[in-house]
């Protein structure tokens, strides 16, 4: 039997499918998220899509308000549907996630299935993602097919980021977040990378296993306040950059060359203006090159300070998180 074979035999069975979705201070709406996924949970299982022991993991991050509570008394009034997660601290949306894949890995699942608590992420999708996955695929991405409820401006810094970090050289899948479903095995190919400036979005696409998009629309949040805000966006676009690509190094050697080039043409013009008798001139020629210089100067070692600082929180070898599991 082949190696194909044997993958569809043991994905023509009823697979045990896991919903990890972190959460942070989502209080407000958790419960009807609960709700809603339960439904779809309880319907696929009806339609023998998936195993009856395919669950929903809460995983929560460090919360401030009532959202662990919430996921406790969900956990006390239905254990065999619903488990949760606790960080002991606030450690950033894919420490979460990755938390609550390896727990699911833990558990023992057949597959996956990574969405936010705020619904936004259509979950009727969740019907092809495993329809793929018993189909063979070994990771099926949710890409958003239309970016028509989104601002001007979040839509075109998001198109520019994705350009930008196909540049950088890093692979990524365009318009996909974290809304994706991965096997097992793909799990396991997760947990080996042990880094701690974790980018899912980057790692992904590199385990190497067969792949599959389904397309969505992405709706409105149910309630609640966005959890990604310009400084915090701006922010997760630097780790992911830094995180998978060196070329930002190379911008500094770049700019040291521009500067011995500026240098240079403005050497030859302060030549011209003592040969011309016009040395006054040399002053505001003096102050720009001052400013151009310290500028170059800051920038660079603000790139390098980057690299370094992820240099020293990976030698330190510290846990990415510690956790309280309710299952």
């Amino acid at each position: 039997m082949t190696d194909k074979e044997r993958d569809g035999q043991s994905r023509s069975a009823r697979p045990i499918i896991y919903f990890v979705l972190p959460c942070y201070n989502e209080a407000e709406g958790l419960r009807h998220t609960a709700e809603v996924l339960r439904a779809k949970v309880e319907g696929l299982v009806a339609a023998e899509q998936i195993s009856e022991r395919s669950r929903i993991l809460f995983v929560d991050d460090g919360s401030k308000d009532g959202t662990w509570d919430i996921i406790c008394d969900l956990h006390d009034a239905n254990g065999l549907l619903f488990g949760g997660v606790k960080l002991a601290h606030n450690r950033g949306h894919q420490n979460a996630l990755f938390a609550g894949l390896m727990v699911a890995k833990d558990q023992g699942c057949d597959a996956a299935i990574s969405m936010d608590a705020d619904l936004q992420d259509d979950v009727n999708t969740v019907d092809e993602f495993i329809a793929n996955f018993r189909n063979g695929d070994e990771i099926v991405y949710g890409v958003r097919s239309a970016r028509k409820k989104d601002t001007w401006f979040k839509r075109n810094t998001a198109e520019a980021f994705y350009k930008v970090f196909e540049w950088m050289g890093a692979e990524t899948v365009p318009d996909h977040a974290d809304y994706r479903l991965m096997s097992s095995e793909a799990l396991d190919a997760l947990s080996e990378y042990h880094e701690v400036n974790l980018f899912l979005r980057g790692i992904v696409p590199t385990l190497g296993y067969r792949t599959s998009k389904v397309y969505y629309e992405r709706g409105e949040r149910e309630s609640g306040e966005s959890k990604y805000p310009l400084k915090k966006m701006i922010a997760f676009a630097i780790q992911g950059i830094t995180s998978f690509s060196t070329k930002p190094l190379g911008f500094v050697t770049s700019a040291g060359v521009l500067s011995i080039l500026v240098a240079v043409a403005m050497f030859i013009y302060v030549m011209v203006s003592l040969a011309s008798g016009h040395a006054i001139a040399g002053w505001g020629s003096m102050m720009i090159s001052l400013w151009l210089i310290g500028g170059l100067i800051m920038v660079s070692l603000g790139i390098v300070g980057e690299y370094v600082g992820k240099i020293y929180m990976e030698s330190k070898h510290r846990p990415r998180y510690r956790i309280e599991i309710k299952m």
